[in-house]
């Protein structure tokens, strides 16, 4: 079978790839080696910015088809009738850890899907988890850097972690959440995912209602609940979860989860008793359940890593008709966030990659012109400038139900609703578990709060889990107390 000629960057043949140009046999290596100097400056060129966040991922190619009517709800062109289907690229990720880091670690997970819709994309970008650590975006960073490595000894330090959550009592709900049997999964495949935040569904009446997406896993849940087998399949393969994802898809056994939503009228967010775009705080199933609307499959893997998963970028701003954001003060931040992110990792031209360019007829149609690698036509010879009489695109004036707003603009806590408490439902989550799976719960705790040399951290933290049940707040007491004296702290 012949094979291809291999080229320079430029196109030209490479007569040996095997050695430098020298003077001589034992002479120096010459600089006019085009090809030597092109390689080794393209190796040096090859890392990109890591993302800040959820640096560690997976990703496959798939698609959803439509299950149940809920046009009634939404105008989506992609929920439109049963049976159609949307191709998607999804992409599962750990949030804290650097590039290299073991995908097993105890963490939340990014579950961030992107559906090539016949509208343009429409991104969503969230969590194997339905509830957040904080819910005010301007925390977020603070959040981050605690969870990261330290400045002076360059780890993560149980003392920076603690301290975060001793002055964030709103964390409480997902620090349940996280030290749980769910916050360790055994496989990507094995999880559920969540939108988290609170979006809005509009119909074609124009009436708007808010929602919270949930994926269901369709393989069971599977966690990893000892801590040592944890560490150890970590150790030996720091891509389990990586492994498990593309092995599956590979044998012909395409992973799947049932997408489900949540739907509140509209009416009901300002008299509802917990503040419904409060991303610590999940809704009552009985006050409204869960509708299915479809099936998401993954079934291809993707042909080169650094090209579709590295470079995949997902906006959570990016909405097509039917659907939008709501007044959630973490999602508005993100709104503006993760494409600046995008912006700054890939260039501004990044939406032209193949893993983020939308599959639409009409393709990317604007006045965005120029910046870094620029790799399409540019808009040719036609007009850069909006409006003008030579043809170009113009907008439609479809806009979103607007939303009613009143008060006074400066920084503000968010609005009380009856029953809104940091730690109601965090004790109503430890008492959902199973006397085995509360156990294991305390014994994590304890073993990061065991470790805090910050005067009065663990007091106050200990304080928030006994608001969340008594119970809880007495048995982490005592554990901690025998942690410290196993360790003679």
């Amino acid at each position: 079978m012949s094979r291809p000629t291999l080229t320079t960057d430029g196109g030209a043949a490479v007569g040996t790839n095997q050695h430098s140009q020298t003077a001589g046999q034992r002479g120096p290596v010459l600089l006019q080696d085009h090809h030597l100097t092109e390689k080794l400056a393209r190796f040096n060129r090859e890392r990109i910015p890591e993302r800040v966040v959820h640096a560690v991922g997976s990703g496959a190619y798939g698609y959803f088809e439509v299950t149940h009517d809920v046009t009634r709800y939404t105008s989506m062109k992609m929920l439109s009738e049963v049976g159609k289907r949307t191709p998607l690229f999804a992409r599962f990720s750990t949030v804290a850890a650097s590039k290299g880091g073991v995908d097993t670690a105890r963490d939340p997970r990014g579950f961030a899907v992107k559906f090539y819709t016949e509208d343009g994309n429409w991104n969503m970008v969230g969590n194997n988890t339905p509830i957040f650590f904080i819910r005010d975006g301007i925390k977020f960073p603070d959040f981050i850097h605690s969870q990261k490595y330290d400045p002076h000894t360059n780890k993560q330090e149980p003392d920076n972690v603690w301290d975060f959550f001793s002055r964030s009592p709103e964390a409480t709900h997902m620090f349940v959440w996280l030290f749980g049997d769910r916050g360790r999964p055994a496989s990507y495949r094995k999880m559920d995912g969540f939108g988290s935040h609170t979006f809005a569904w509009y119909n074609a009446a124009g009436e708007r209602f808010w929602v919270k997406f949930h994926f269901k896993t369709e393989q069971g849940i599977d966690c990893l609940t000892d801590e040592a087998e944890a560490a150890r399949i970590g150790g030996e393969n720091p891509e389990h979860l990586q492994t498990d994802l593309y092995e599956a898809i590979e044998a012909g056994d395409p992973p799947s989860w049932s997408f489900e939503v949540q739907v509140m009228p509209e009416a009901d967010a300002l008299k509802y008793r917990f503040n419904p775009f409060d991303v610590t705080k999940v809704w009552s199933h009985e006050d409204y359940p869960r509708i299915e609307v479809g099936r998401m499959v993954l079934d291809e893997t993707p042909a080169n890593y650094f090209a579709h998963v590295e470079q995949a970028a997902f906006d959570p701003a990016e909405f097509v008709p039917g659907v939008g954001p709501s007044p959630d003060r973490m999602l508005q931040a993100r709104l503006w966030a993760y494409g600046d992110a995008h912006r700054y990792r890939l260039g501004i031209n990044h939406v032209h990659l193949p893993v983020n360019r939308p599959r639409t007829d009409r393709g990317i149609q604007n006045y965005g012109r120029d910046g870094f690698m620029n790799f399409t036509e540019n808009g040719g010879g036609s007009a850069n400038y909006e409006p003008n009489s030579r043809g170009g695109p113009v907008e439609t004036g479809d806009v979103r139900p607007g939303i009613e707003v009143s008060g006074q603009a400066h920084a503000q806590p968010q609005a009380k609703h009856a029953e809104d408490d940091d730690f109601v439902q965090a004790g109503m989550l430890y008492r959902v578990m199973s006397e085995a799976e509360r156990g294991r719960l305390v014994d994590r705790i304890a073993g990061g709060l065991s470790q805090v040399t910050i005067d009065g951290v663990v007091e106050r933290s200990v304080s928030y889990f006994r608001k969340a049940d008594a119970d809880f707040g007495d048995r982490l007491e005592k554990a901690i107390a025998e942690k410290k004296g196993a360790a003679g702290r």
